[in-house]
């Protein structure tokens, strides 16, 4: 068997230069694939760890708001509240500036007073039909306890009322319910909402 001549020596060398540059072509795309998935697997990961801590703090938020109702009690002079997910201890109450009701505060057995608010509404409607209904916009600050941790959570409330007429006694005002309005403690946008819903 002959010596391969230099031609075939060389032409050997090259193809196991080709031989080695596709294997390492092959080993880095390797790398390449293999970090690749790892990132993404981390990436994942990590998204999955942000969407559950973001649940998480929404769950935790969602928890932590009151939502008043409320049911009238002695044919509408008074009405209780109470929220289904909170035992609320107390409630601060702000009228809107130009009714001139000076702020108020309920403890213990949470309500709103018809007394609190007749006055300047009887007085706003007094040219009008006797019976009349409407919305009192107001901001509540409701305070209770989640464990060793005292919250407040404010906003703004609607009191239904409505007006009816007496034989004796004139026009008489009635509360009826009361609904969430608006998740905010804007003393300003409780003014503009009055704006808005005051009896005309």
């Amino acid at each position: 068997m002959s010596e391969p001549n230099a031609s075939e020596r060389a032409e050997s060398r090259a193809i196991r230069k080709r031989w080695v540059t596709l294997a390492e072509i092959v080993a880095v795309a390797g790398l390449v694939i293999s970090g690749t998935t790892a990132w993404l697997s981390w990436s994942e990961r990590r998204s999955d760890e942000q969407e559950k801590h973001v649940e998480k703090i929404t769950e935790a938020h969602a928890r932590a708001l009151v939502r008043l109702t409320a049911t009238p009690e002695h044919g509408g002079a008074t009405l209780a509240l109470k929220d289904a997910e909170h035992d609320v201890q107390s409630v601060d109450i702000r009228f809107p500036k130009a009714l001139g009701v000076p702020a108020q505060n309920s403890i213990l057995s949470p309500h709103i007073d018809a007394d609190w608010v007749a006055k300047p509404l009887l007085e706003a409607t007094k040219d009008g039909p006797d019976k009349r209904e409407g919305r009192l916009p107001v901001l509540i600050a409701a305070s209770y306890w989640d464990g060793d941790q005292q919250r407040t959570d404010t906003a703004i409330y609607d009191i239904v009322w409505q007006t009816e007429g007496g034989l004796i006694w004139g026009h008489k005002l009635r509360l009826k319910g009361l609904m969430l309005r608006e998740r905010t403690a804007s003393v300003a946008r409780l003014d503009s909402l009055w704006k808005a819903e005051r009896p005309r």
